[in-house]
């Protein structure tokens, strides 16, 4: 595949409407779709099924889209470490990073690094535990802050902190007022839960599997804010970190009780590719991160 043909492919493949791709690419509808028909006769297969305005990659798709998407992480790569060759001052981190890290963590992480290499820039992209962990692994990202440890073969992984965690649970619940809280007093709660993939759905199954129940799951969703404010309304109960921000809106917060089982923590790391050559800037700020985590406090 051309190098040109690799940005409008993967924007095709990811939209799956021409309209919509032809939108974000500044090109006409015509001419896109006369690029597809071109690039589909000089492979002799289609790589999309037509359904209406709507296109789904196919098996031939599937495949030619995981090659094009990693020929295009190695082309960004390599700009990338022509970038640090010709100005090694700056560069670009491409940092992956789970939702409920970017209030805090990773801001401060940013700023820290910014004072000492300002002309290092970034590009962020939030998810999911375990897609963060695969945009690594295909070179998507260069870099990713999850919790917890991923089990993916193939990631390097350094802890950075450790948080503590607690039962969020409304603030006229009868345990708000508690010190500290088993899990298992909740047991026959609805829980407000992560989507499965996101690191701290993980923590909650785990930590219930831990108190010998399953947990009954009212509401699943994609940010940490949207579970505090579900649990604030009186809409069942979570795990949140015990130093999770107040929202700041006019209903109250939940109440946050610290967790009595054993070991009510989530351990949060920086994750890295083994088999990749990180550029200069990736590695400047990889060292930077171990450099910060040995001096902060280990707990918050």
């Amino acid at each position: 595949m051309a190098s040109d043909d690799l940005h409008w492919f993967l924007t095709l493949a990811e939209l799956e409407r021409v309209g919509a791709a032809a939108e974000r690419l500044h090109l006409t509808q015509p001419t896109l779709s006369r690029m597809l028909a071109r690039l589909e006769r000089r492979l002799g297969v289609l790589l999309f099924d037509r359904h209406g305005k709507r296109l789904t990659l196919n098996e031939f798709g599937r495949v030619y889209y995981e090659h094009a998407r990693r020929a295009q992480a190695e082309l960004d790569a390599a700009a990338g470490e022509l970038a640090d060759l010709a100005n090694p001052a700056g560069g670009v981190v491409r940092l992956a990073f789970q939702h409920s890290l970017g209030a805090r963590v990773v801001p401060e992480l940013i700023a820290g690094f910014r004072r000492l290499s300002g002309r290092i820039t970034f590009t962020l992209n939030q998810d999911a535990a375990d897609v963060v962990t695969a945009a690594v692994l295909d070179g998507t990202a260069d870099l990713g802050l999850v919790s917890p440890r991923p089990s993916a073969a193939g990631v390097g992984w350094r802890p950075l902190l450790r948080q503590r965690l607690a039962l969020a649970v409304p603030p006229d619940h009868r345990l708000a007022t508690r010190r500290q809280v088993r899990l298992a007093e909740v047991a026959d709660a609805e829980f407000i839960a992560m989507h499965p993939g996101f690191g701290m759905r993980r923590v909650l199954d785990e930590l219930c599997a831990a108190a010998d129940f399953r947990p009954r799951i009212g509401f699943e969703c994609s940010n940490l804010d949207t579970i505090a404010g579900l649990v604030a309304v009186g809409l069942g109960v979570s795990i949140l970190p015990l130093e999770y921000p107040p929202m700041g809106g006019p209903q109250p917060d939940p109440a946050l009780i610290p967790l009595a089982d054993p070991e009510p923590m989530r351990e949060v790391g920086l994750v890295w590719s083994t088999a990749a050559t990180p550029s200069e800037a990736v590695r400047r700020f990889r060292d930077f991160t171990f450099d910060w985590a040995r001096v902060r406090p280990g707990i918050e």
